[in-house]
Parts: C-alpha cells; structure tokens; sequence
C-alpha cells in the first residue's frame, strides 16, 4: 500500500527529480508516485529551475554528474531561488569529497548509486520532517513576534502610554533594564517585548525567577557545573548565562538572590564571563541583562540586604510599572481583551460587563494588579458561559467595597445629591476613553482603535452611534 507522505501545504508534496539517466528517472518516478508524492522528472538543471519557477516544490532530488550544470551548481541555484525546498544529492561516486561538496552547496542529505529505494524513501521523509519543523518554526517566531510587538501594551492611560513609549527608545538597546513594579503588574511581559523587539530577537531569551530556586542551587543553575564538582554532579551542565550567548538573560526577582551569589553575578554582569560551579575553565559570554524585581532595591541597599554595586550595575535604565490600582481608566479595557481572548480559548460567549459590575471592578484595589484580574475573568468566562456579567457573578470582596470609592477619573463625579445615574456616568467615562484615544492618535480611527484594543470597524460604530467626529477630534489635537 503507498504509504501517506507528510505535507507542509495540505496537498502531496512534489519533489524534481534530476538525472541524465532515463532508467534512474523512470525508476523514482514510479517508486515516488506509488509512495504518495507528485512527482516531475527532469534530465537537465535548466529544466529544473524552470519547474520550481512555474510550480510549488518540496524536494529536489539530483545527480550530482550531469552535463552543463551539475548537482553542485543545481542546489545552489535552487537555494537562491526558493530557500524553503529540500535538495538531496544522488551520486555514484559516494566518498567523502562529493559529500562535502554537496553539503556545502546546501544538500540536506546525499543517497549512493545505485539507487536503495529504502533508503531515498527514508530520505524524502526526513527531508519532509524536516521543512514542516522548520515552516513551524518561522509560524511560532512570527506568533512571537507579534504577541510582543512594539504596541501590544493594553491600555490608554497616561502611565502606560509613558511605558510603551519607553520600550520603543530602548529595545534595540545593549543596555542593562531594570523593572521595578508590584507582583502581577506585567514586568516579564515588558521584559518579552524589549528582547523581542532587539536585534538579538532571533536569539534565546532566558529566564531565571531567582526567588524560585533554592539558593543552594541558584548559583549552578546560573553558571552551570562540571561533573563531580558536587554530590548528584554526574554530568557536566551549561548554565543560564551559557544558554543565553548572544541573546537576553531575564533574571526575575532578583532582589531574592543572596549577598554571596550577587557578588558572582556582579563580576559576569561587569567582564561577561565566568566559571562553572567546580571549574577553573574561564567561560565568556556575549548577553543582554534585564533584571526585574517587586522589591525596593533602594531599601534593601540601605538594609545592606542588597550590594550597592550589583544595584548600580542594573540600574543603567530603570523603569516601573504602574500598579493597576494606579490606572483605573485602563480597567474596562483590560476587562474587555481578557473577555474576548477566553471566549476564544473556551468556546463561551460572554458579551461583557453590566455598568453596576464595571463599577465595583474599576473601584476595587487590585492587590494582585493585572495578574489578579486575569484570573478573575477567566473563572468568570468559566463559570457564566455565556450572557452579561453582573454584580451578583463577582466574589463577595468585590460587591462589599464601599460606594464612597467609586472614582472614574479626572473629571469625578460626586454623590452630592445622594445618588448618581450609573448608566449615564459610564457613557460618559466610555466617550471620554474614546475622545481621548482619538487626541493621541491625531484622529486616525484605526489607530485610536489599536489604543481601546477594539477593531476599528467597532470604534467607528460606536462613534456613529455617540455622534463623535474624528476629523475634529483631530483638528484640536493638531
């Protein structure tokens, strides 16, 4: 029975076979079609390059002694033309120096005259294993990138607004970053969008939550060890900083690390290198440090808890992230983007927030900043399915807290006549988030759509419906 080949485009791969052979053509014509594949069989180069300019290809299969352009020139051509399609190199004269010459034309692998169908087979499926490995790949690093694109920050508010605009001046930095905010406050995704949006974006990006490791084994963990240079030390281990050659190391809580280990980490930060736990091999290494705390460095420098001098060295560029507490107006937009993306993920369709809910979430502290309210919306969407949240779906610690503290924003409102109309407060509050996006980015609706996380076909309902104008809008803010 033919075997069902693995495809990287939904249909049958179709792999080029070259040879001035007819006997070999005809040969792996017939054995490649009975296996599942499209196959085209050509004598000559030229007429392989004209196939992959007119069709779609996966494999190239070549003679390596052909007349006019041989195998050699063959793959490299293709490889210039199209570098997604696999070359494979067939020869008779099977030493060393042909494989050599080949691989380094770009050859994935090489098969020997005469021809084991076994073996091509085999080689075909590794090569086809091989490109749907690497077509994901470039998918996830696109996925990646995009997630931690520059402007992926939720929210409107001027504080966010004055963190995004600090990750734009200094991700293509070499410079040390050191984040400071409450737990929960999104410091490891401003760490993901500085690298992300580096030139050593195409590199790793390792983490390391020093407060997770014990400190006994934060050290080993960091610089690696050689065998035996500790009891359990069976083999030799690369370290973090190793792992992290040429691209970004993110040390997390770095305020947990101990005075002894920090004097080590100072002198790797200082002269990019060190030596393993048991060596006396010096190790050097090329990383980007962003450094990331929820404690008072400052503090704990004047508690001699922290060396003033490892706090110097991360201290090259300092930024903190705002607790959530402190940027009320982003609340609802926040509420929103987590809605739609569990929606998605667990199949619900919850249509939103009631007004008297939006108000008790917006008025609540949020001691666990973003992070808690991620959750919170996650077991909502969970537990409710489907229709509008209401005051009655939050927890209780949410409908306890005192009416006094409702607060929307700069122009507040006030219960001076013993009571206020919700309704007409949030329409409000929601015009002015509009109104204000719009000012920033100068009237141009689908950037002021980017800013609400809204699609902007959405925003623009909406402004048709509230009778807002953008060309005004932007008109004042110019």
């Amino acid at each position: 029975m033919p075997q069902t080949p693995p495809s990287t485009i939904g249909t049958r791969p179709h792999i080029v076979v070259v040879d001035d052979e007819p006997s070999v053509r005809e040969l792996l014509r017939e054995f490649l079609q009975e296996q599942g594949y499209e196959v085209t069989v050509v004598s000559e180069g030229t007429a392989a390059l004209q196939v992959i300019r007119d069709e779609p290809v996966n494999v190239v299969i070549t003679d390596l002694r052909l007349q006019g352009m041989d195998g050699v020139e063959i793959i490299e051509r293709v490889s210039r033309q199209d570098a997604q399609i696999i070359s494979v190199v067939m020869t008779g004269y099977g030493t060393i120096e042909c494989a050599v010459r080949a691989m380094k034309a770009g050859a994935f692998e090489f098969v020997t005259k005469p021809i084991q169908l076994d073996a091509v087979a085999l080689t075909i499926r590794k090569a086809l294993e091989f490109q749907r490995l690497r077509h994901e790949n470039v998918l996830l690093r696109k996925t990646v990138r995009d997630k931690y694109a520059l402007g992926q920050l939720i929210g409107v508010s001027d504080e966010m607004q004055a963190v995004q605009a600090f990750i734009e001046k200094v991700a293509d930095s070499d410079s040390t970053v050191l984040i400071q905010g409450e737990s929960g406050t999104g410091k490891e995704l401003v760490a993901r969008m500085l690298h992300f949006n580096s030139v050593r974006r195409d590199r790793p990006l390792v983490p390391v939550n020093c407060g997770a490791i014990p400190e006994n084994l934060l050290e080993s963990e960091l610089f690696g060890h050689e065998k035996g240079a500790f009891t359990g030390a069976t083999n030799a281990r690369l370290g973090r900083f190793e792992m992290a050659h040429g691209g970004t190391l993110f040390l997390d809580e770095i305020g947990e690390m101990s005075l002894s280990l920090q004097v080590k980490v100072l002198r790797a930060l200082q002269e990019r290198c060190f030596e393993r736990v048991g060596g006396t091999k010096t190790i050097r290494v090329d990383v980007r440090i962003i450094a990331a705390t929820n404690q008072d460095l400052d503090k704990l420098v004047e508690e001699r808890k922290f060396r003033e001098d490892l706090f110097y060295r991360l201290h090259v560029i300092p930024i903190t992230i705002p607790p959530l507490r402190g940027r009320r107006s982003d609340i609802p937009i926040l509420i929103d983007h987590f809605i739609k993306a569990f929606n998605e993920s667990k199949r619900s369709s919850i249509a939103g927030v009631d007004p008297e809910a939006m108000t008790a979430l917006v008025q609540y502290g949020w001691p666990g900043n973003i992070r808690e309210l991620e959750n919170l919306i996650e077991r909502l969407v969970t537990l409710k399915q489907c229709g509008t949240v209401t005051l009655a779906d939050l927890p209780d610690k949410f409908v306890q807290v005192p009416v006094a503290r409702v607060g929307l924003g700069a122009d507040g409102f006030s219960f001076s006549e013993g009571r206020v109309n919700l309704t007409k407060e949030l329409e409000r509050y929601e015009n002015r988030l509009i109104m204000e996006a719009l000012r920033r980015s100068g009237g141009v609706t689908s950037r002021a759509a980017q800013l609400l996380s809204l699609n902007r076909t959405t925003l623009v309902e909406k402004m048709k419906r509230k009778g807002l104008d953008a060309k005004v809008v932007g008109e004042v803010s110019a």
